[in-house]
C-alpha cells in the first residue's frame, strides 16, 4: 500500500472503489465528506487523496495515489470536501460519498476500521453492513412477495454459492435492498437476467478486496 497509514490512507481508497463500484461507472462529481478523525487529521494522513484515487479506480498500491487530484482534475472528476458531525455512534474514521455519473447519483457511507479494512453502513439511505470480505451483490428491488426466492433461484442455478444474504427495507410495501456476499462472483448473465425483472431498480456487483 502507499502510506502513511492503512486506517486513514488505504482503507480511504477502499471507501472510494467501493462507492464507485456502486455507481457503476466513472463519477464525474462528487462530494466526499469526512467525519470525526477523518476530517479532523485526514488531510495529513493523505485520506483526501486516498478517496479520490479510489473513485478513480486506483488500487491501494499506485504509486500515482499521491497525485490523484491532479489525474481527477485531467479525467473530469469534479469534488470537493466537507467536514460533517454524523453523531457520536459513527465511527471516527467514517465518509459519506454522494456521487453522479451524469445520469444517476448514489450515496455510499462507510468507515475504515483499521488495518485497511472498511464496512459500509449505507446506501442510498438503506442501512446496511458490508465489508467486501466477499463478493457482493447489492440488488434494490419492491418489496413484494417472492422477489429474494426469484434471486436466489437465479444463483442457484448457475451455481453461486450464497455466504450471507441481508434484506433491508426503509418501509412495507416500498422498496428494499439486498445485500447477497457469495463464494464466486456473479457473472454478467445473472447481473443482466436479474436487471429483467420488472420489479427490480438497479443492480451492482461489488468485487472482493484482497488485504
Amino acid at each position: 500500500m502507499v502510506g502513511p497509514s492503512s486506517s486513514h490512507t488505504a482503507g480511504a481508497v477502499r471507501l472510494g472503489q467501493i462507492a464507485r463500484a456502486i455507481l457503476g461507472s466513472q463519477p464525474v462529481e462528487a462530494l466526499i465528506e469526512l467525519h470525526g478523525s477523518f476530517a479532523q487529521t485526514g488531510k495529513g494522513h493523505g485520506t483526501d487523496r486516498g478517496i479520490v484515487a479510489g473513485l478513480l479506480g486506483m488500487a491501494t498500491d499506485d504509486p500515482d495515489l499521491r497525485h490523484s487530484f491532479e489525474i481527477a482534475t485531467q479525467v473530469g472528476l469534479a469534488f470537493r470536501f466537507q467536514a460533517v458531525d454524523l453523531g457520536e455512534d459513527e465511527h471516527p474514521n467514517t465518509a459519506r460519498v454522494t456521487l453522479s455519473d451524469g445520469t444517476r447519483q448514489v450515496q455510499v457511507k462507510g468507515a475504515s476500521i483499521g488495518g485497511g479494512l472498511v464496512e459500509i453502513t449505507a446506501v442510498d439511505g438503506y442501512q446496511v453492513s458490508f465489508g467486501c470480505e466477499y463478493d457482493t451483490l447489492l440488488v434494490v428491488a419492491d418489496d413484494q412477495p417472492g422477489t429474494v426466492n426469484a434471486v436466489t433461484g437465479w444463483m442457484l442455478k448457475h451455481g453461486i454459492n450464497i455466504a450471507f444474504l441481508r434484506v433491508e427495507r426503509q418501509k412495507r410495501g416500498g422498496r428494499a435492498i439486498m445485500i447477497i456476499e457469495t463464494d464466486q462472483p456473479a457473472d454478467e448473465e445473472i447481473l443482466e437476467a436479474f436487471e429483467d425483472f420488472h420489479w427490480v431498480y438497479w443492480v451492482r456487483q461489488v468485487s472482493k478486496v484482497e488485504v
